[in-house]
């Protein structure tokens, strides 16, 4: 049987990470679930240390200043998701109560929740057996039950396909079993020599069929580019603000990137996102 199995090689092989602990609240589950969100858990740990010492509910957090999360945030990317789980905060306590809510829809209803977090925290905060699919669990199913190499898009069956795998009792912990096999074995290029499920693998029952021209090129565009983007010079602007003690003039921001028109834009998205704020005198600083 799959559940057993991958369970008992999770239990032997699968990695120590500070939130995966019983003590772990809710809180504590969503604030993981989010600063994760296409960032390595190897940089998410010691943020998430100091969050939860820092503000360890909801109602701790909902006192902080945009400034002083974007602070926090620090280097993980992606800094919109410290605003928003600001506001998620905010709302967990007019709404709730300071309480994380357990039912799937009300995680839903948060500022910044989607489907993939509501579930994870049902399940990982409140053993609830709902099916948790993120990518790791889309190309590992599909490889198991699907025999496809690389999976395509997200379909509307899936969160029942994966439902009607989880066992009875103890679905949250089958559920991060299958998300780590996908993060450690079953990942875009398999280790399937070390794969405890290999001989219930479609896709190596079917012959390990290579994935198509048209497959590696959607997987590929899918690999995101850093160096160089907006992206990349948004990040460095936003380093010139957390390391500020007073608000910066343009030629403190202008030094970070030598193209003016690609730095301007991404100052200005930066402006418009509500990630950087610009006082009537003409400085630059995080909002307040």
């Amino acid at each position: 049987m799959l559940q057993p199995r991958l369970i008992a090689w999770f239990r032997a092989s699968s990695r120590t990470i500070v939130w995966r602990n019983p003590h772990t609240s809710a809180w504590g589950i969503l604030l993981s679930e989010v600063m994760s969100q296409q960032t390595p858990v190897a940089r998410v740990e010691p943020v998430w240390l100091e969050w939860v010492e820092r503000w360890p509910t909801p109602a701790k957090f909902a006192q902080a200043t945009p400034d002083q999360v974007l602070r926090a945030w620090g280097k993980l990317g992606y800094p919109r998701r410290a605003l928003r789980l600001l506001e998620c905060a905010k709302a967990i306590v007019a709404e709730h109560g300071g309480e994380v809510p357990r039912d799937v829809n009300k995680l839903l209803a948060l500022p910044g929740i989607g489907d993939y977090t509501a579930r994870a925290v049902a399940a990982f905060a409140y053993g609830q057996r709902v099916p948790v699919v993120d990518t790791n669990v889309r190309r590992t199913f599909r490889r198991l039950y699907d025999a496809q190499f690389l999976p395509g898009p997200a379909r509307k069956s899936e969160l029942a396909e994966v439902e009607a795998i989880l066992p009875e009792e103890g679905a949250p912990e089958f559920s991060v079993a299958l998300m780590e096999l996908g993060a450690l074995v079953c990942t875009t290029t398999p280790k399937c020599d070390e794969c405890p499920v290999l001989d219930l693998c479609a896709w190596q029952q079917a012959g390990c069929p290579a994935p198509t021209e048209e497959e590696l090129a959607k997987a590929k565009r899918r690999v995101q580019k850093f160096a160089g983007t907006d992206r990349q010079v948004r990040g460095l602007i936003m380093d010139v603000l957390r390391s500020a003690t007073a608000p910066v003039q343009q030629a403190a921001i202008d030094v970070v990137w030598p193209d003016a028109a690609q730095r301007s834009r991404a100052l200005f998205s930066l402006l418009e996102d509500g990630l950087a704020e610009q006082d009537e005198t003409g400085l630059f600083h995080l909002p307040r």
